[in-house]
């Protein structure tokens, strides 16, 4: 094994290998345990997922079945026996058979050793996870952490099934040197387990938790599970491993001495009796699952030969059914042309709405429809959805709509099966927002599925007849075309906010404060509420974006109206003219608004004195407010001197904020204290700026900082106050935080720097 690293190359190379994997080696021994059971003409379904839950490459298997054959797996608690339950037995007996057999001949005994030593090591996982998880219970599921446990370590299994020889390498690096092997798979081969074992999942479609597992069981869990709650199922997992590493059960491929579990078990509020009781209780429960697997069976591979060659003799029965399934592929055929014409015409980039307009010309052309609409499953929490409406395929538009307030926007009766609905019994609140006619006692409506829920619905006009009973069958498969096309765009755009979140917290980790307050109860709601501003560089760099590119047009459009005003006769058309012009205007303003936010002036800091700040904030914020003599009350200590930065931009910015609790009051004649005072290290200045007005709720809270949010009616303020205030704050290396109580007023603390 050289001892450079390695390049991208070569982590390319281990990618490719482990994605064409299509499942796991299984032991002969279990391989003998699950057919034994499927050639039986009553099949134990209890019997069968007893085995399956407790090997790694059978339950990667069956979670991968469930999603292709369409069928949906419970995400918060996963069970193999449901998954059975739903199943075909000959659909079964399939992927059992198309999982290939650990390689017995010709494999030393060494890695047959270790192979099953891995697999052990995974069930103790499994076992200890689940028991974690009874604990902590309700906030994960047990069955869920059990999954998660077992299959932690799929992408050690991945690299010891397609490079043996480099991973056997690794491992006896890992085990000379008595370290992890993860940072030497890292080293070798530009990636490891973790990342490999995450590829797998999403490929096979595990449960989102269940992949996440994977991927972060070796990650700092207990930071990332704080801010992110989906990362806590991993947490449990990286538990259960130190745990069963430290009791010596089977072998994972790690040989450094296992960091004590006490911080991580501390943070899932599991003492030190309860760990110890984990502990006496796992040994046994490892055992029991071997058993069940046959693991330390001594004839394991004649056994398994055996039981293939009575397993033969009944597939033959089987053939006659591949004349049936044959007929029904060359009837699905016919819609191969919809499906590539379809397909062609979307990439890899294409947005959900994107996808959904390109299927409802392609609808509208195949079947020969009139009028097409086809609406997106709302986002939870949301009353707009997404929509297009195709007249014809040369006539499409994209457009937003209202969701219904009284009932779902897909009907039950087709929100988890497919069925042909009449339209007009179910959508009237979307005819009443579409400028199209259709024949109403014509159009019917569809579900657009995937994995058994609907990603949407779509709209369309009949204009030939067709039998009821043939109905679903003739739109069915397309259907389910674009519901998958959609649900997969969906998923990727959720998969990229969670990774594009992921790496946010990672960056911010070090650099914002934590929340001190958070309204996760009734009882915290009813306390004063604070909020952090995070920062804004995003924010404002789409702000300036946005405002450049409304910019340009403005400037025609008031031109344009400028020019006709004045040759304009007739008065009310020179009336409707120079009211373009007044709004051309306003919107103007409101964009240079928006660019001084997005970019304002670099600072040019120098030391300035506090109490200079603060007098020259009051008189501007007594210009802003338009009151004679604002009531503030001023506290310095005489620690406090200078601080460093632009003194303009920061009078600007607490000016801002003395206006906005000035205007809290009814009469704006309220008491304004101020507050000035070292932080303790010397390096900051800690201002407060106090007042006893209106307050805000949460919601209000945490839009507070945000361009053109404002409490009060439309029309009545722009919302740029406090997001002037924290963006010249943040460019002045600053921090401002925000605690407020509905009814009992505000405090705005701001901490500036005193050296440069």
């Amino acid at each position: 094994m050289p001892e450079k690293p390695t390049d991208a190359t070569v982590a390319s190379q281990v990618e490719l290998a482990i994605r064409q994997l299509d499942s796991l080696f299984t032991l002969p021994c279990v391989a003998t345990r699950i057919l034994s059971l499927l050639n039986q003409s009553q099949t134990s379904s209890s019997d069968l997922s007893e085995i399956i839950e407790s090997d790694p490459s059978f339950c990667a298997k069956i979670f991968s079945l469930m999603h292709r054959q369409g069928l949906k797996l419970n995400d918060e608690s996963p069970s193999v026996s449901e998954a059975l339950d739903k199943l075909p037995a000959h659909i079964i007996r399939d992927a059992v058979l198309s999982v290939k057999i650990y390689p017995t001949f010709g494999s030393d005994e060494d890695r047959i050793t270790f192979r099953k030593n891995l697999i052990t090591h995974c069930l103790a996982v499994a076992c200890c996870a689940k028991d974690i998880a009874e604990i902590i219970s309700p906030q994960i599921d047990p069955q869920l952490a059990y999954f998660a446990g077992l299959l932690h370590d799929i992408g050690k299994l991945a690299l010891e099934q397609a490079m043996p020889r480099s991973f056997a390498a690794i491992n006896e690096q890992a085990k000379s040197q008595k370290v992890l092997s993860r940072p030497l798979e890292q080293k070798h081969l530009g990636t490891d387990h973790t990342i490999l074992g995450k590829r797998l999942a999403v490929k096979w479609h595990f449960p989102n938790q269940i992949a996440i597992a994977i991927w972060l069981h070796h990650s700092a869990t207990d930071r990332i599970s704080q801010s992110m709650p989906e990362a806590r199922i991993a947490q449990v997992v990286q538990l259960a491993d130190l745990i069963a590493r430290q009791c010596g059960i089977g072998q994972s491929g790690s040989y450094d001495m296992p960091d004590w579990a006490g911080n991580i078990a501390q943070s899932l509020a599991i003492d030190t009796e309860q760990l110890k009781q984990i502990r006496q209780n796992l040994t046994e429960k490892v055992a029991e699952k071997s058993r069940v697997l046959g693991l330390d069976s001594p004839n394991a591979v004649q056994d398994y030969y055996n039981i293939i060659q009575t397993t033969a003799s009944q597939l033959a029965k089987e053939q006659t059914k591949l004349s049936l399934e044959n007929r029904q592929l060359q009837t699905a055929s016919s819609y191969l042309d919809f499906a590539t014409d379809f397909l062609q015409s979307i990439n890899s980039n294409a947005s959900a709405i994107d996808i959904a307009e390109n299927f409802a010309v392609r609808w509208q052309k195949f079947y020969q429809t009139g009028p097409v609409c086809l609406y997106l499953r709302p986002v939870i929490k949301q009353q707009i959805l997404e929509a297009v409406v195709a007249e014809s395929p040369s006539q499409t538009k994209v457009i937003c709509l209202n969701a219904p307030i009284e009932a779902p926007a897909i009907p039950q009766e087709i929100a988890s099966s497919f069925a042909i609905l009449d339209a007009q019994e179910y959508t009237d609140w979307l005819f009443e927002q579409l400028a199209v006619d259709f024949d109403l006692k014509n159009t019917k409506l569809a579900p657009l599925l995937s994995g058994g829920k609907a990603i949407g619905a779509i709209v369309f006009e009949l204009r030939y007849p067709v039998e009821p009973e043939q109905l679903e069958e003739k739109f069915k498969t397309a259907a389910s075309i674009g519901g998958i096309a959609l649900d997969q765009a969906c998923a990727c755009r959720n998969q990229q906010q969670f990774a594009e979140q992921f790496l946010q917290l990672i960056t911010e980790a070090g650099q914002v404060q934590p929340v001190t307050a958070k309204a996760e109860t009734k009882a915290v709601i009813e306390q004063p509420q604070q909020i952090t501003i995070e920062p804004l560089d995003a924010l404002a760099e789409m702000a300036g974006g946005a405002a450049h590119e409304l910019n340009n047009p403005l400037s025609v459009i008031s031109g344009r109206a400028q020019i006709l005003a004045n040759g304009e006769t007739d008065p009310e058309k020179k009336r409707m003219l120079e009211q373009i012009q007044e709004n051309s205007r306003e919107l103007s303003s409101i964009i240079d608004d928006l660019m001084s936010f997005a970019e304002p002036p670099q600072p040019r800091p120098s030391r300035t004195d506090v109490r200079q700040i603060l007098d020259e904030a009051t008189q501007l914020a007594t210009m802003k407010t338009r009151v004679e003599n604002i009531d503030t009350q001023i506290e310095i200590r005489d620690a406090v001197k200078e601080v460093f930065v632009d003194s303009a931009q920061i009078v600007s910015a607490i000016a801002n904020i003395i206006s906005n609790s000035v205007e809290s009051y009814t009469n704006k004649n309220g008491q304004v204290k101020i507050a000035a005072e070292t932080d303790g290290t010397g390096d900051f200045v800690k201002l407060e700026i106090i007042d006893s007005g209106c307050g805000m709720d949460v919601e209000t809270l945490q839009k507070a900082t945000h361009p053109f949010f404002c409490s009060q009616p439309a029309g009545r303020k722009r919302g740029m106050g406090l997001a002037h205030a924290a963006r010249l704050i943040q460019l002045n290396k600053g921090r401002l935080n925000i605690t407020s109580k509905l009814g009992s007023g505000t405090t705005v603390t701001i901490s500036l720097p005193c050296k440069g």
